[in-house]
């Protein structure tokens, strides 16, 4: 017989395992943008992974309007995301000197 200690023990873990879950994927990229930002568009960017509990791999840009998913497969994405590196690198070496 199932002790009400026990009980309560399974439906707390239940609670924040479904809390912890929802709470995670509501902030995740669901598709891709259609189209192409220009470079002058983008401020920054983040990455989102499936192992993050998301349903796709995303960069995800962000821009005055907001956050842009994009397809990290495509050529034009990691290009933008290699000017911010690059651009990120010489703010870094010139506030270190």
């Amino acid at each position: 017989m199932v002790t009400i200690k026990a009980m309560v023990i399974v439906i707390t873990l239940t609670i924040c395992l479904t809390a912890n879950t929802s709470d995670g994927y509501r902030y995740c990229c669901r598709r891709y943008m259609i189209g192409r930002l220009r470079d002058f568009e983008i401020k920054g960017y983040s990455v989102q992974t499936i192992k993050e509990m998301c349903p796709i791999d995303a960069i995800i840009f962000h821009t005055k309007k907001g956050k842009a998913c994009t397809n990290p497969a495509l050529k034009w994405v990691m290009d933008a995301v290699d000017r911010l590196r690059t651009k990120a690198q010489k703010v870094h070496q010139n506030n270190s000197q």
